[in-house]
């Protein structure tokens, strides 16, 4: 099963900030492991954020870290956010399980 993927237009904005050889790490990860096994967690590039509502996910790439949503067959990036900067982001945006 394909997956089709959508940005948010923060994650494009997150997208367009990343210098370009960043910006196509980010693109090759995103179509290699979201387009077909987006669930398929991994010991360190697919995390389950089990404590979060939303994001659902994380994706690694190398000190950036992806975090998106997966509806029925569509993957919907959120945010595109450095390494040091993921908690803090984590903290103000994600929303918890009540």
């Amino acid at each position: 099963m394909t997956y089709e993927i959508e940005f948010t237009s923060l994650s494009l904005e997150d997208l367009k900030v990343l210098r370009a050889i960043d910006r196509s790490k980010v693109i090759d990860a995103i179509k290699t492991h979201l387009r077909y096994e987006p669930q398929k967690e991994s010991k360190s590039r697919i995390k389950r954020l089990r404590k979060l509502d939303r994001p659902q996910y994380r994706l690694r790439v190398d000190d950036i870290r992806i975090f998106y949503d997966v509806v029925e067959n569509v993957v919907e990036i959120i945010a595109i956010i450095p390494k040091a900067e993921a908690t803090e982001w984590l903290l103000r945006e994600g929303q918890t399980r009540d």
